[in-house]
């Protein structure tokens, strides 16, 4: 068959030379049609293999997704070393509403180039419930840290905190980093974290020997005089380390945690570099004390959203909200207050 086309087509060009051109012309455009077409083809097989690999990171551990705030939201797996950092909410066991609301208030922000993770941590399980409800939260969101003691409140829960921390995380990096964060903050469960202002505010910090926090007594700008509030206050890996393997922390662990803490850093003279974040981090304006602050658009940190009115009033006043998007799905009505 092949050899009847050429004898017609030589026929044809003997007789018309002007056709003889015009096969040419047409052959050479299209042997450049099919060039064309099998590049754009592989560049597109090459994309969607990579988007292939990127799905792959993804889903690699969906429950990772929910409150490990969005090192697959905002950032590549390649970048989340820039800064990591760990986020550790103290609270109890029972307090099951309250982790379920500060996980929309966490899982909701958005930020880039860094890698917070967001962590509940409290003692031993002491109800058949628990044992039942809790173990629920860590299949569905894996951001539970159950530490090896009995729930208390100035009795080594913060010591039991940060000392596990090694043991637990050194292992179980996802990609073999060291240190597994650069920063660990332990934070009570009535402190709102705007994390975006969190992470710009550690980006030029030094990565060892840091004491980061509110600084006490409350009219205090001096980090250096006696300890950070308890409200959230922030330490290097190589502090969580050292609070790890000293003797000092574990034989002075009976009283108020937090002032501890800072005899704990003075002691063993640790924290050399130290950062007061006030008045980015505050208490509620109302009360009005030595402590509060008004909300302003550079808070850090707001404590003791005792109650569902002060959290309103603050995510309010954030606009926490302001992302969501127009459907027919919802009406959701602009309400101000009386």
């Amino acid at each position: 068959m092949c050899t009847s086309i050429s004898k017609i087509m030589k026929e044809i060009t003997n007789k018309h030379p002007c056709a003889k051109l015009s096969f040419t012309l047409s052959s050479f455009f299209f042997i450049v049609f099919l060039y064309l077409w099998f590049s754009i083809n592989s560049v597109q097989l090459q994309a969607l293999r990579r988007l292939g690999r990127l799905s792959t990171i993804s889903i690699t551990n969906p429950h990772e997704t929910a409150l490990n705030t969005s090192l697959i939201n905002n950032s590549s797996v390649e970048s989340s070393s820039d800064l990591r950092v760990l986020i550790g909410i103290l609270t109890l066991p029972d307090q099951y509403q309250r982790r379920h609301f500060l996980r929309l208030v966490y899982g909701t922000q958005t930020f880039f180039g860094a890698q917070v993770d967001v962590k509940f941590v409290f003692c031993n399980l002491t109800k058949e419930d628990q044992t039942v409800l809790v173990a629920l939260e860590i299949m569905q969101y894996n951001d539970i840290i159950i530490l090896n003691c009995k729930e208390n409140m100035n009795n080594g829960k913060t010591y039991s905190y940060f000392s596990s921390l090694p043991n637990i995380f050194i292992n179980e990096t996802d990609h073999g980093l060291y240190p597994p964060y650069h920063y660990v903050m332990k934070g009570d469960d009535d402190l709102y974290l705007r994390l975006d202002k969190l992470v710009e505010s550690l980006r030029h910090l030094p990565r060892e020997d840091l004491y980061y926090g509110y600084v006490i007594p409350c009219p205090s700008m001096d980090p250096f005089v006696h300890y950070m509030s308890g409200m959230g206050y922030l330490i290097s890996w190589d502090i969580v380390e050292w609070i790890r393997d000293s003797e000092i922390p574990r034989n002075n662990l009976m009283g108020p945690e937090d002032k501890l803490f800072g005899e704990w850093m003075r002691e063993g003279r640790r924290g050399k570099n130290r950062y007061n974040a006030k008045w980015s981090m505050y208490n509620y304006p109302i009360p009005p004390t030595t402590c509060t602050h008004e909300l302003w658009p550079e808070t850090i940190a707001v404590h003791l959203l005792k109650n569902q009115e002060k959290w309103i009033k603050t995510l309010q006043y954030f606009n926490v909200t302001k992302n969501l998007k127009p459907s027919k799905l919802y009406h959701i009505p602009y309400i101000t207050s009386s």
